[in-house]
Order: C-alpha cells, then sequence, then structure tokens
C-alpha cells in the first residue's frame, strides 16, 4: 500500500474537485482502488504505487488542462481518461468570429475581433515593441494584455508588468481617501479587470503576491531592468517626454513592450508636451519597433460609443465641417 499527496498551486480546488467536490467522486468512480482525499489544495491518494502513478500522470494532464482553458468540466475529465495522450479533442468555448489569443476564465474565448487588433496580434509575431494608439473602447489595453497573458502562459517570459501615470483627470489624489495604493488603484482597475477575465481568482492572486504579475504607477519603473518580461504602458498619452523615454529604456533581455494610448484624451497640464506623441514623430523608422492605430471602426463597447468618438472627431479644431 503506498501513499502520495499532490497539490495544486495557485488553483482554487473547487475549479479541479468541483463546489461539492462532484469531480472528485468523478475521479473515485474512475480509480475504485484508490482512496481519494482532498484537504484544500492536497489531494491525499492511497493504493497500489503503480495506479498511484497512472493516476498522477492523468491528474497532470487534467491541471495542465485547466492552465490552458481555465475551466475543467466532468466532460473533460472523461475524455483526458479516455486517450492515452490525454489530449483533448474539442477545445472549449462558443464559436464566432475573430482571432484567438489565449482561453480565459471559465473557458471564456479572448479573442482580437476587429482588423487592427489582428495587426497587433501579427505585428507583436515581428516585433519586440509596439505602439497602439486609438481612442476609447478599440481593445488595445485588453489585446495587450491578452498577448502578456498568453506569453507568460506559454513560457515566453517569466513576468509581467503593467505600469500606468497616474495623471488625475479633474480629480486630485490628495482629496481621495486611504492610503497611496488606495489612491492610486482606480488609475489601475482597468488593467484588473482585463486580468481578472483571462485569469482564475487563485492563480491571479498568486502572480500577483510572488511578483509574476506587478502592476505599478510609470514613475515606479524608474531604474529598474526589466528582463524576461512582458511589459505594457497602458495610458501613455498622459506620460511626459522623459517619462516615457525612461519607461522604453527600461527594456532588458528577452523583453516584450507594448505602449497603449489615446492621443485625443491628454491629462497633462497644458505647458507639458505628450510623450506618446513624441514617439509617434521620432521612432516612426526605428527597427524592430511598430504602430499601429486604431479607429471607430475597432470599437468593441457598446454601439453608441462609435457614434459618440465619432462625433467629438467632426467637432475638433482643424475638423473638417461637413457643408
Amino acid at each position: 500500500m503506498g501513499e502520495k499527496t499532490l497539490k495544486l498551486e495557485g488553483i482554487h480546488p473547487p475549479d479541479i474537485f468541483g463546489l461539492r467536490e462532484e469531480k472528485l467522486q468523478l475521479l473515485r468512480n474512475i480509480f475504485p482502488k484508490l482512496k481519494l482525499i482532498a484537504r484544500g489544495e492536497d489531494l491525499k491518494i492511497m493504493g497500489d504505487d503503480p495506479e498511484i502513478a497512472y493516476f498522477e500522470d492523468k491528474f497532470n494532464l487534467m491541471v495542465n488542462h485547466y492552465d490552458r482553458y481555465s475551466k475543467l468540466t466532468e466532460e473533460n475529465i472523461l475524455e483526458v481518461m479516455a486517450h492515452e495522450d490525454g489530449l483533448i479533442r474539442e477545445t472549449p468555448g462558443e464559436k464566432g468570429e475573430g482571432e484567438l489569443i489565449l482561453y480565459g476564465k471559465n473557458g471564456m474565448l479572448i479573442k482580437a475581433r476587429t482588423p487592427n487588433q489582428k495587426r497587433m496580434v501579427d505585428s507583436f509575431k515581428k516585433h519586440d515593441m509596439l505602439f497602439a494608439i486609438g481612442p476609447a473602447g478599440t481593445g488595445k489595453t485588453y489585446t495587450a494584455v491578452a498577448l502578456a497573458v498568453r506569453a507568460l502562459k506559454n513560457k515566453e517570459v517569466r513576468r509581467i508588468i503593467l505600469a500606468r501615470p497616474a495623471v488625475e483627470a479633474g480629480e486630485n489624489l490628495g482629496f481621495l481617501p486611504g492610503d497611496l495604493k488606495d489612491k492610486l488603484d482606480p488609475y489601475l482597475r482597468p488593467l484588473y479587470d482585463a486580468l481578472h477575465d483571462m485569469i482564475p481568482p487563485a492563480k491571479l492572486a498568486a502572480y500577483l503576491e510572488d511578483g509574476t504579475i506587478e502592476i505599478a504607477p510609470l514613475a515606479f519603473m524608474r531604474g529598474r531592468t526589466l528582463d524576461n518580461a512582458f511589459a505594457i504602458l497602458d495610458e501613455a498619452q498622459n506620460a511626459t517626454d522623459s517619462q516615457l523615454k525612461m519607461f522604453l529604456t527600461r527594456m532588458g533581455k528577452s523583453a516584450k513592450f507594448i505602449i497603449t494610448g489615446d492621443i485625443t484624451q491628454i491629462d497633462l497640464p497644458r505647458n507639458q508636451v505628450s510623450g506618446l506623441i513624441t514617439a509617434t514623430k521620432v521612432l516612426n523608422k526605428v527597427q524592430g519597433i511598430d504602430f499601429i492605430f486604431l479607429n471607430e471602426k475597432d470599437v468593441v463597447r457598446h454601439p453608441l460609443v462609435t457614434k459618440i468618438i465619432d462625433a467629438y472627431e467632426r467637432t475638433a479644431p482643424g475638423a473638417k465641417r461637413e457643408k
């Protein structure tokens, strides 16, 4: 009689065992010669050594499936058991248009759904640094975060760094309640929201805890070298020339950078030039850097957002008036 304990690292146990251990009970039915006891993140296995070894191989395939698709159903478990190689023949999730980037939480398909979002995906295969510039709702930040999470899952990078300038948009940080983290979190919330769509809560919490994923204000990047990292600077239109140059020069070995921003929504004081605008002029011919400009056709929010953007563009200074 042998005994072994397997540990779920960074995975919410009900995602593997079931809310009422229904998936664990399925495993007990499949392996009647083994005794399986779940305690939190630990799964204790008792039985004959060859049977334990076979179960461990299948269990690891189940966990690998969950890591890839962020979902494990009873049907998935049965299919892992049915094939010697343990591979799932039918990938989960609904069908639909768009280029698949990765499987998000609960098997949700994260896709590049517009032409310029697809250009971002294609361009990033060839360039180590990419600027994605466009109006609100075009999915530039969401697509960038999806590419970063995919690179982390594929072990192409060791960590993800997400940064934003902490620039006030009509509010004063000093009047917001709480400590520095409480004051900064609202500025970083869109990055958290994207991550919550793509990574199961327990694993995301583990990544944030051990620094595998770091979300920080742009000012915290000074003096660092980002090796083997996927770094994203969001809302780059609110970085000054010196701040953006500082961020771009943090690039270390085996690093990937995406810079996103909307040059129509600059919150800097009027006497300061947006570093993003300067970068489009200074870096547009540098080999290894690509610029992708998204527009109202890439908006993936409510249909009214497209109309709002179009209306503002028509009434902007210098815009051509319709006769």
